[in-house]
């Protein structure tokens, strides 16, 4: 009897070490006693037991360790992709490719809070003439394709790179903006442009005031503040996802795995390495839309084989074992990074990337933010810190003739590779503006299908099968403790 209380004190400074009473932000500090959000003790800020939500559209891909690149002979011989193993820290991804329906919210909010500014509106809108073609009559779908409704489900195409960018960031502040209201900290402002209008960025700085008369966040001691980015309360940003994301989420390899041993690799986004479905309702069908062989898109009348001519619904075929629909086919998807073919010999183990320009925001002389006509911050790079031709372009990569290495000039993507737009003559296309793009599309034979092949575009230029979908980071813990 005497060694139960004994055993008590014991586990009691067991769980308490282990931090089960208020770990990671009880009622009280665990540094000072202190008490938290309480006026007494200057209202000391803690969030505990904090787990973010997935934002609208998208789901979890719990991140892992995964052999990124070829999985099958390199046909194009450019040995851009051969295999390394990396791990990819969890994220969210967007169930199906952006459409043109979501897309069209974006022109419609620009053209509502911006009436008259024609510029802005046509550098956000897709490119409808990349259906154009000489020889073929395609002129249905340059009116068509965007616009008529039969296409409101289909995959947004015609977009750039940075088309593509600007309506990531359209969409964070949309997200945030809704969860504010939500919360009753803001109402949606039909009146918003110009300076006053609402991104997350400038909320948070205290530059958005579209908050008078709304209910604001309060203090244990009941006094108002600001919405910080402390409170977790707004997403991270919407963007778009990384090569080694994009890679990894498409693989879906939660479905074949026993514990840490893999026991399938696959080629595609689903088991196998087949592209008919092998179950028996629908046996024999195609598992994505892609072009079967000279001059086959869809199959024959009373047989379509993948039921489209040129993409399809978001939602169309089946999901891989994430809940990612069009992974392969439909159409080719942006990702972030800047490409280089050798990328692979000198990108991090950890959430590989090549792309990284670091940025502040830019402040007048008296250490005011600045901000343009749109009421957006104004961001410069900070020099040095622009880190697409790190390992590739750089001083430590170029050939230096003579002893003097230090004297020698930083050229760049321009001195490492050709660059003559003349006719007739060769240029290799790599630039710092070139981006890399996968997934393969209707207009593709079945070897850009595979997850692992990867392409390059100039991030100002558009296709008729190139699309996109968005990716956000996850805070915290791979899965949740």
């Amino acid at each position: 009897m005497k060694l139960k209380p004994l055993f008590i004190l014991m586990f009691a400074a067991l769980v308490s070490g282990c931090g089960l009473f208020g770990k990671g932000g009880g009622e009280s500090s665990r540094t000072t006693g202190w008490k938290y959000n309480d006026p007494e003790t200057g209202n000391i800020p803690n969030v505990s037991g904090y787990e973010q939500d997935a934002g609208p559209g998208l789901v979890f891909v719990q991140g892992g360790t995964f052999s990124m690149g070829r999985v099958e002979q390199d046909v194009m011989y450019r040995n851009d992709n051969f295999p390394r193993r990396v791990t990819v820290a969890s994220f969210y991804m967007d169930e199906t490719e952006v459409s043109n329906q979501s897309y069209r919210e974006f022109t419609h909010w620009t053209s509502r809070v911006y009436p008259g500014d024609t510029e802005r509106l046509k550098s956000i809108t897709p490119d409808s003439t990349v259906w154009r073609s000489e020889l073929a009559y395609n002129e249905p779908y340059v009116n068509n394709y965007y616009r008529h409704p039969a296409y409101s489900e289909y995959p947004v195409v015609g977009v750039t790179w940075e088309q593509a960018e600007a309506y990531c960031e359209w969409r964070t502040d949309r997200v945030n903006e809704q969860i504010l209201v939500e919360k009753g900290i803001l109402t949606h402002d039909a009146a918003q442009g110009g300076q006053n209008t609402y991104t997350t960025k400038t909320y948070l700085s205290g530059l958005y005031d579209g908050t008078a008369g709304k209910k604001p966040v309060e203090n244990g001691d009941g006094t108002a503040r600001r919405v910080k980015w402390e409170d977790g309360i707004v997403l991270p940003n919407y963007r778009l996802p990384t090569e080694a994301e994009w890679e990894y989420a498409a693989y879906g390899l939660i479905g074949n795995t026993d514990g840490e041993l893999l026991t399938d690799r696959k080629l595609y986004p689903w088991n196998g390495a087949y592209l008919r479905d092998d179950h028996k309702k629908d046996k024999g069908r195609m598992r994505a839309n892609f072009v079967r062989g000279r001059g086959d898109m869809m199959g024959m009348a009373g047989a379509l084989n993948d039921n489209a001519d040129i993409s399809s619904p978001v939602f169309s075929y089946e999901p891989n074992d994430y809940g990612l629909y069009c992974m392969s086919g439909n159409v080719n998807e942006w990702v972030a990074d800047v490409y280089r073919s050798q990328s692979m010999e000198d990108v991090e183990e950890f959430n590989p990337f090549r792309g990284n320009v670091i940025t502040e925001y830019r402040r007048d002389a008296n250490g005011q933010l600045m901000r343009n006509q749109y009421g957006e911050l104004i961001k410069d790079t900070i020099p040095g810190m622009d880190y697409r031709n790190f390992k590739d372009g750089d001083l430590n990569s170029q050939v230096v003739e003579g002893d003097n290495w230090n004297a020698a000039e930083k050229k760049g993507s321009e001195g490492m590779y050709i660059q003559d737009n003349r006719p007739g003559y060769f240029t290799s296309l790599i630039t710092d503006e070139v981006r890399v793009y996968k997934g393969g599309s209707w207009r593709d034979r079945p070897y850009w299908l595979v997850p692992g092949t990867r392409r390059y575009l100039d991030q100002k230029h558009a296709k008729n099968d190139l699309g996109f979908r968005c990716a956000m980071t996850r805070v915290g813990s791979p899965e949740g403790f």
